[in-house]
């Protein structure tokens, strides 16, 4: 089973991308020239961890946009599920549609996956942190949820 083989590193320029939100607006990395993006790959919307990281992240976007940066988050929902995401648990950050994982192997983190003893490909929870002029300046790879928001704000 092949995954992803990308692999990417502190150091490295950030892979440019494209991809819509939740209302199906293009977001593009070089839209956010001149500040941090906290790019965070999970899973699957209205699951529990992912459901925990996204609203902890929506409940501190303040705080982030006062350290200059934007969260982008990425799964391979659509988007009719990320807005339905949204708008259950309210969430205020913007969530990236990717239905056919191209980012997510661009980014390394579309890898073989383990559960109740089945090898699936899939997305393993990863966050990289991309500095203002695109180079990926910390990466949190396999993402405990808990505390994990707190300690990508104390990074920044």
């Amino acid at each position: 089973m092949s995954g992803s083989n990308t692999k990417i590193k502190v150091g490295d320029k950030a892979p440019a991308f494209c991809l819509p939100d939740a209302e199906g607006k293009k977001h593009c990395l070089k839209d956010y020239k001149g500040k941090y993006v906290v790019l965070y790959f999970y899973p699957k919307d209205n699951t529990p961890g992912c459901t925990l990281e996204a609203v902890d992240f929506s409940r501190f976007r303040k705080e982030f946009e006062g350290a200059n940066a934007v969260i982008l988050g990425v799964s391979k929902d659509s988007c009719e599920s990320h807005q339905k995401f949204v708008d259950k648990h309210k969430l205020t950050i913007t969530l990236l549609s990717d239905p056919d994982h191209k980012m997510q192997e661009m980014y390394g983190v579309w890898r073989p996956k383990k559960f109740m003893g089945r090898e699936f490909l899939g997305t393993v929870r990863t966050t990289m942190l991309i500095d203002p002029h695109g180079v990926i300046i910390k990466i949190w790879d396999k993402v405990k949820v808990k505390d994990h928001v707190a300690e990508v704000l104390g990074e920044l």
